[in-house]
């Protein structure tokens, strides 16, 4: 049979990933929690989850694995850290103290500005005696929902099962150029892949077989600091 070059596609898979990549995006956030950093006690990561605008003709992950009926998102999703380090108590290489909550409600009230629910973030006053008890109020209340922002999206490449190129992803830190997250159509800060993205070092293959397992590394204390 002929070889034919008019039945190949085009060559970027059959649809679009279903996941963010690093980069400029419009996102809603869908719920955010907090996780345990395990190298650090008491440190924690606030965990953003998100979804882009909806994308005609897209089918993204079903929104439930175990019900069906709530359907699937519209749009590409992620998992995004409010940082690339964890909120923790400490302090700088300066002796400047670092209260873990207080960097956290910091945070909360500047993603409040941001999606102008800030009536929500003071109403909170003296409400709550731990700061897992308030960011549970703010998944629970929804200030956020089905408000859009734009964002500048950091990230780190590693390596999933079968090969394929995964992110950690994170809000990075904002500067002279833009905020990282902004009212949609504000001034937002440009995705930059020299400043946001930490790719996988390419190493030389020596040797092909059947033992070759992918996984993805683990976190180790070098990814955590106070500065």
């Amino acid at each position: 049979m002929a070889l034919s070059t008019t039945d190949l596609g085009n060559g970027q898979g059959s649809s679009l990933p279903k996941t963010i990549a690093p980069g400029n995006h419009t996102l809603k956030i869908n719920n955010v929690y907090l996780e345990d950093f395990k190298f650090i006690t008491g440190a924690v990561h606030l965990m953003i989850n998100v979804e882009t605008e909806p994308i005609e003709g897209f089918e993204g992950f079903m929104i439930d694995k175990d019900d069906e009926s709530k359907g699937r998102h519209a749009g590409q999703i992620g998992r995004v850290k409010a940082g690339q380090y964890a909120f923790a108590d400490g302090q700088t290489k300066s002796g400047t103290p670092i209260q873990r909550d207080r960097s956290l409600l910091m945070f909360l009230q500047n993603f409040c500005k941001a999606l102008g629910c800030n009536d929500w973030f003071h109403s909170q006053d003296g409400k709550h005696e731990t700061i897992q008890d308030f960011v549970e109020a703010f998944n629970i209340d929804a200030p956020f929902k089905d408000k859009y922002l734009d964002f500048c999206i950091a990230g780190k490449e590693y390596e999933g099962k079968g090969g394929y190129t995964n992110y950690d992803l994170w809000i990075p830190k904002s500067s002279k150029a833009g905020y990282a997250f902004v009212e949609k159509g504000g001034k937002c800060l440009p995705y930059s892949e020299a400043d946001h993205l930490k790719k996988l070092e390419v190493k030389d293959v020596e040797a092909f077989g059947d033992g070759d397992d992918f996984t993805v590394p683990a976190r180790t204390s070098s990814d955590f600091t106070l500065d």
